[in-house]
């Protein structure tokens, strides 16, 4: 059972800033915001200030080139369906594994005697991995209800259910970050914002995502705060000459914030005049979010997570004390060329991903803010010639001071094509569900038992609503 605490995130004080933000009217202005409620202000004081990072990896990222077996025997069957490295085959040498081996706290004894090592390009993940600060979540994938191979081969979708659409890049996207079918308008990133509102003296800056447009943020009354670049995003022809013209920008500022009688034109209206409201503020305020860490440069990730250490950074002039985000890389879709390509794109994250983390300890923040990843899916264990084809069950982690690092959740797969924690071609059937990775995240955020639900629809139907990778949930 979750156990509930003073600064539970609570639906019925997010319902009453709801109607008093309602009450005070759209044009309301932004000093009226940060003003906030009362009661919002005091949980904000009581919860302290924590945020979740999502990192999303397109294009469904395989797993088995992430996470590799290194012990000989293990190895050996692993190479044996991958292929010969260097001979067309598309398992990574096991020589080049060596600097990344992953030896876990207390002995923990894996499937088959198992040990595994990370990719050869992220040293830095293994590296925080040994120091208790990033934690491996193996196999896991979207469930309505736990499945064994058997009930999965029934096909009794009436009795053993199964997420639709399987294996779909778009459809599994939209599960992965909702945990409901694609067409849903809410993500669990949302649902979680929605809850966090009432703590936040400025509810704009709950959700803020920064990869660009996605579910998983978009709650029933959280809307996530779009940013592009290095910044917010502006209209360049409201402060900007256009052709020499000089006033320009007042056509275009009262052509797009003018209130219409039409529900659609005003709420097109209203967002737009909050965006621009919004982004002078937004760009002040990094501005004076001054970091010394080093992101490198060429990695559009790195960059992206630049833009949310700095927004961290700003969190008490943006008016925050509970924040969720998302950043997100392209390009895992490699059903060829996945040698070389795949580990140069880990390799961005390794060490995106590391910048982040060292950017949090230079602020102060490290217990406070926890990133972890995700994708569409895992990928085949076969291979298709030189790539892999799409799957279910992945591997995923997750990174911080307030994570119980340096050991394994979930349960270590077989390398295999046939066992029983597979559907074909070594497609894994994931053994730990999205709704109890979603579940374990929020509980540490602050979401009470009662709202567990909200956030995770399938959590009833499993055993394990809390997986134990965090410290100190509430």
């Amino acid at each position: 059972m979750f156990i509930g605490k003073s600064h539970e995130l609570s639906r019925r004080a997010f319902m009453r800033r709801t109607s008093q933000l309602a009450v005070a009217g759209a044009a309301s202005s932004y000093a009226l915001g940060l003003a906030g409620m009362g009661e919002a202000a005091a949980f904000s004081s009581a919860g302290g200030y924590k945020a979740l990072v999502c990192v999303f990896l397109y294009g469904g990222n395989d797993h088995a080139n992430t996470v590799i077996p290194y012990d000989a025997t293990n190895y050996g069957r692993y190479q044996a369906i991958r292929g010969t490295p260097g001979g067309g085959g598309i398992a990574l040498p096991r020589a080049s594994l060596a600097g990344t081996v992953l030896n876990p706290a207390g002995g923990q004894t894996l499937t088959d005697d198992m040990t595994l090592a990370l990719a050869p390009t992220m040293p830095k993940m293994a590296q925080r991995f040994g120091q208790g600060r990033m934690a491996p979540l193996l196999n896991v994938g979207p469930l309505i209800v736990p499945l064994t191979k058997a009930q999965y081969d029934s096909n009794s979708n009436a009795s053993y259910p199964r997420p639709p659409k399987l294996f779909s890049h778009n459809d599994q996207q939209s599960t992965w970050q909702s945990s409901q079918p694609e067409g849903s308008t809410t993500g669990w990133g949302g649902r979680m914002g929605d809850l966090a509102q009432s703590g936040n003296t400025n509810a704009m800056f709950t959700a803020i995502n920064a990869s660009g447009n996605a579910v998983f943020l978009s709650g029933e009354n959280a809307v996530p705060y779009q940013l592009a670049g290095s910044g917010a995003v502006t209209m360049k022809s409201l402060t900007n000459r256009v052709y020499g013209a000089s006033d320009l920008g007042d056509t275009v500022r009262q052509l797009t914030t003018t209130h219409h009688g039409h529900v659609l034109q005003a709420d097109y209206a209203t967002t737009t005049a909050r965006s621009v409201t919004y982004a002078g503020f937004v760009n002040d305020a990094l501005a004076t979010a001054n970091l010394s860490t080093d992101f490198g440069s060429g990695n559009s990730l790195a960059s992206q997570l630049n833009l949310v250490a700095r927004l961290i950074a700003a969190r008490g002039s943006l008016g925050v004390k509970r924040q969720v985000f998302l950043v997100g890389m392209g390009g895992f879709d490699h059903h060829d060329g996945l040698i070389g390509s795949h580990e140069a794109l880990l390799g961005k994250v390794d060490s995106a991903m590391d910048a982040f983390y060292r950017a949090t300890v230079e602020m102060g923040v490290s217990e406070q803010v926890t990133t972890f990843t995700a994708s569409d899916f895992g990928r085949t264990l076969a291979s298709n010639g030189d790539g892999s084809d799409h799957g279910w069950g992945s591997h995923h982690f997750v990174m911080g001071g307030a994570v119980n690092g340096g050991r394994f959740y979930g349960r270590a797969p077989e390398i295999s094509v046939e066992g029983n924690d597979q559907v074909g071609r070594g497609r894994l059937l994931p053994t730990v569900s999205v709704d109890e990775y979603s579940a374990t995240l929020a509980k540490w955020f602050g979401v009470s038992g009662s709202e567990m639900p909200s956030i995770a629809p399938n959590i009833g139907r499993f055993a394990s609503p809390d997986l134990g990778f965090m410290k100190n949930a509430v």
